[in-house]
């Protein structure tokens, strides 16, 4: 991957890492597919046999998890998340694509189509972690939710040997191996992007830019959606949203069948 990312340097003149490219896969419609917070492409194991036979299916690692960099100077900000992921997608010359996110993945591709509109044709979020500021949530119950939630990723952000032991128990309980793993490789991106992309978050603000058709697919059991949080998206016109009874946050292979029907 070391030629990749001087091939880009030289090209696009800026220091943005390449991203690992984890599938590339069948003909058609190209969509590109980013996975979320302490995660890997293997997040969509179950959604790229749909897509694959009528699409060419991208799947990529974000900054700083599965097999892409670590920077060791990364701030891991939304900024540099879509930097990477821009830097990436334009050395593989893609044109006319669905963006597909999953979690922190639906923060970073929002961000994505708001700054780089050109090519996309559908952003579809999957099971997005919306937290608007508690200052500014007038709903008392949604607020005090909220605000639950952000004290619980300062905490987790606070305890390092906590977090990564309680990770390690739950991932052997997960039927996805790798879908979610925090170990000493990937803490520092972990926490950064807790901090700097999902606490500190502006996916509502990003969505209010984009001009595409948003698909927003959520489980009815997803324990990192505060209830009422998606509210203000869900009352933005171009939004269609899309609730799966019965399922959590990981892509499942119900849930799987919906986002496929999304994606189109």
């Amino acid at each position: 991957m070391g030629w990749l990312t001087e091939r880009t340097r030289m090209l696009f003149g800026g220091g943005a890492p390449i991203l690992h490219v984890a599938g590339d896969e069948g003909d058609g419609p190209v969509v590109v597919l980013v996975h979320g917070i302490a995660s890997s492409s293997v997040t969509f194991q179950n959604l790229v046999p749909l897509l694959e036979p009528t699409h060419r299916v991208i799947s990529i690692d974000i900054l700083g998890f599965g097999r892409s960099p670590v920077p060791p100077d990364a701030g891991y900000t939304i900024e540099e998340h879509v930097a990477s992921l821009h830097a990436t997608l334009r050395l593989l010359k893609v044109r006319d694509f669905v963006l597909v996110g999953h979690s922190l993945g639906s923060m970073i591709v929002g961000r994505y189509a708001a700054e780089h509109p050109s090519g996309i044709t559908r952003l579809v979020l999957v099971g997005p972690p919306v937290y608007g500021s508690p200052n500014e949530i007038s709903d008392r119950r949604v607020r005090t939710r909220v605000s639950a939630y952000l004290r619980a990723y300062e905490f987790l952000r606070a305890n390092k040997d906590f977090t990564i032991f309680n990770a390690s128990v739950l991932a052997r309980m997960l039927p996805i191996k790798g879908v979610f793993e925090i170990t000493e490789k990937n803490w520092d991106p972990f926490v950064k992007s807790l901090e700097h992309c999902i606490e500190s978050q502006t996916i509502v603000s990003d969505l209010a830019r984009v001009h595409v058709p948003v698909e927003v697919v959520y489980g009815s059991l997803d324990a990192f959606i505060a209830p009422g949080s998606l509210s203000v998206i869900e009352a933005m016109r171009h939004v269609e949203m899309h609730r799966v009874e019965g399922n959590d946050h990981i892509i499942r292979k119900r849930m799987a069948r919906v986002v496929a029907v999304a994606v189109g």
